[in-house]
């Protein structure tokens, strides 16, 4: 793993809280899950995920209304709220993070390859979301840049 982040750092902070996490996940496909779970002991912290690739995984698994989808399309900061809020509820966790985006090649109408929507979700504080635009970086580097920064939040949103 490539991350500036260690994943390590983040499953103990979560640790030390009593924070159990889940992720989200569409265009990294389980990357940031996987990305946690390589590191022993992470059960203790990790409740799950979900990799919502299709439109209609994210309304039946994560309870994206159709709407949303619909309004925003699929990659927006409000369908990554609705993903992060969804796998919050759907596990019970206390800290989730979604990913949402278009890593090439070629972008999808308004929207440019390596556009990206995240959003972070902690019980009891506003669920927040942000977009980055890496660029076309070629689709496994906009994965590895999308899988990094969803690391980031979730560090950042358990201290």
């Amino acid at each position: 793993m490539n991350s500036v982040i260690d994943p390590k750092d983040i499953l103990d902070i979560c640790q030390a809280q009593g924070l159990k996490l889940v992720t989200a996940e569409s265009c990294t496909g389980g990357m940031v899950g996987a990305a946690l779970t390589e590191v022993p002991g992470s059960s203790a912290v990790v409740l799950g995920g979900v990799v919502a690739y299709a439109n209609s995984a994210k309304r039946r698994l994560l309870n994206v209304p159709r709407e949303t989808l619909a309004n925003h399309g699929a990659v927006s900061e409000e369908v990554a709220l609705a993903m992060a809020d969804g796998a919050l509820a759907a596990f019970g966790a206390d800290l989730a993070v979604a990913i949402t985006g278009i890593a090439g090649p070629g972008g999808a109408g308004d929207k440019p390859e390596g556009r990206v929507c995240f959003a972070i979700a902690r019980t009891g504080v506003e669920t927040r979301s942000e977009t980055r635009d890496f660029g076309a970086l070629g689709r496994a580097n906009v994965r590895a840049a999308s899988r990094d920064r969803a690391l980031e939040l979730l560090k950042e949103a358990a201290q």
